[in-house]
């Protein structure tokens, strides 16, 4: 049986790679080829730089509220059963993700679509008097260029259109590579925007292989017309890219991986925190950067949150779409793998098990509540990005805040509590872009799409106005005939 076809899209045509390779795209639940796409070459690479670069000469220069039209445009289309369908069918053979996930991807895609649309009120220019008398100073801002975006394949529609959204609504045009294990799902954004009236040339889209990927992805930061990095991923990966761009003095905007950390304190709710802990931790199978991975709790209350959550863990289980599992596998069987490696490590080193047994099938991993933990474990220091979570106990607040801090990730977190003193005490000294209080981790709110600049391990930038232009002034002299140094 046939399978689809994802072709690159270059200057607003879909075309194969230069020298027709492709490589296969599986499904990670039942391990069936759902997908063929294509694996860009060098030329390809160049190709789709090069027509960023003639597409952003004009697109920089077009009105505002011709690009803000755009993505209302788009925000109206994403609705339509046509893209529901077709992106439900790829992100659910792609990725495994239960219906859940989609309308998610969805739901939250069109507010996205709406925010950026409204971030054109914050282009602004600004004016000055000059120090000369009669003169002045004009600040305006100018898109950088083309810009070079990387998105995941774990929320393929929103992380997408968040790699591409601000880029593209300031003027500048963007080469994007999607994740390998997903490219279907984030193809279909190409169409969308195509249809919404995108210029051709202003967004262009790659896919290569999992091998090709470290040397496409030189390649193009290589690139002298290359002006601004976005990516989002690992921090493993991020380190790498960063390190790349800094060859060159690129800017990057980095978003990376989390290890979002829930203090619970002794007048704590306790089944709300357990539900909302639940929530987090599992959603998508704890493939989400703002999962909650670690749960320090007072110990005064933690024999009760420990039973609430076993109890919750125990009750929920993963297969995949159609098996009528609340959790996805899990999108390769070596992530599965090194989960497993990690839940073994903390036994071995006298963690205990209140859910899951420590096994999996294939890229099934069946959700898992770690006690018992302490602060040299593998589990606790790294990320697992799968169903678990850890549970570490404390005595006294300060200990708290100090467990929360003791980690390179530094994304959201929670805290719970229903002493107005004790949020805004220990609220304001747990080290993370966003704490709910009272809430899930997986949530934020802020001035712009994304975190604000703490993402993961060493992570920085901001997905913004500011981040994909320059600012510029004009100083405009006054009109009077003045002196100059040695000439007069």
């Amino acid at each position: 049986m046939s399978v689809p076809l994802t072709s690159l899209y270059i200057d607003g045509q879909y075309r194969p790679a230069s020298d027709s390779s492709t490589y296969e795209v599986c499904n990670p639940y039942s391990q069936e080829i759902v997908g063929i796409a294509a694996a860009a070459t060098s030329q390809d690479c160049k190709d789709a730089v090069e027509a960023a670069q003639r597409a952003y000469r004009s697109w920089d220069n077009t009105p505002l509220n011709t690009r803000r039209e755009v993505f209302l445009k788009a925000a109206e289309l994403i609705q339509e059963d046509k893209y529901k369908l077709k992106f439900g069918a790829a992100l659910q053979e792609e990725t495994a993700a239960v219906d859940f996930i989609v309308i998610f991807n969805i739901m939250v895609a069109v507010d996205w679509l709406r925010v950026y649309a409204g971030m054109a009120l914050e282009y602004k220019s600004q004016t000055f008097p000059s120090i000369n008398p009669g003169g002045h100073v004009v600040e305006v801002r100018k898109a950088k260029g083309v810009v070079f975006a990387i998105a995941p394949w774990n929320a393929p529609l929103i992380l997408t259109l968040r790699a591409i959204g601000v880029p593209i609504l300031c003027g500048n045009a963007v080469v994007l590579k999607c994740s390998e294990a997903s490219p279907r799902s984030q193809a279909i954004v190409t169409e969308l925007f195509k249809e919404a009236g995108l210029p051709d040339g202003v967004l262009n889209f790659i896919s290569t292989s999992r091998t090709d990927a470290p040397t496409r992805v030189s390649e193009i930061i290589t690139h002298p017309l290359v002006k601004v990095i976005n990516f989002t991923g690992s921090d493993v990966v991020g380190k790498v890219i960063a390190a790349e761009a800094a060859k060159y003095l690129k800017p990057c905007v980095l978003e990376l991986g989390g290890k979002s950390a829930v203090v619970v304190l002794e007048d704590a709710d306790i089944e709300r925190a357990a539900r909302a802990i639940t929530s987090s931790a599992l959603a998508h199978s704890g493939q989400v950067c703002m999962s909650t991975e670690r749960v320090i709790v007072s110990r005064k209350v933690a024999p009760a949150l420990k039973s609430a959550l076993a109890a919750l863990f125990n009750r929920l289980r993963a297969g995949g779409p159609g098996s009528g599992s609340d959790l996805s596998a899990l999108f390769r069987e070596d992530s599965a793998a090194k989960v497993m490696d990690m839940i073994k490590d903390a036994t071995e080193k006298g963690a205990t098990l209140l859910a899951g047994d420590g096994t999996r099938d294939g890229a099934i991993v069946q959700p898992h509540l770690v006690a018992d933990v302490t602060t040299d474990m593998w589990i606790w220091n790294r990320e697992t990005f799968g169903p678990v979570v850890t549970v570490i106990e404390f005595d006294t607040v300060e200990e708290a805040i100090e467990l929360a801090n003791s980690t390179d990730y530094s994304l959201t977190s929670a805290l719970w509590t229903q002493n107005i003193n004790a949020t805004l005490d220990v609220g304001s000294r747990i080290r993370a872009s966003v704490v709910n209080v009272n809430g899930p981790t997986i949530h934020f709110e802020g001035t712009s799409v994304g975190m604000a600049g703490l993402g993961g391990a060493t992570g920085y930038g901001h997905f913004d106005v500011d981040s994909f232009t320059d600012v510029k002034s004009l100083v405009i002299h006054p009109a009077m005939n003045l002196p100059y140094p040695f000439v007069g």
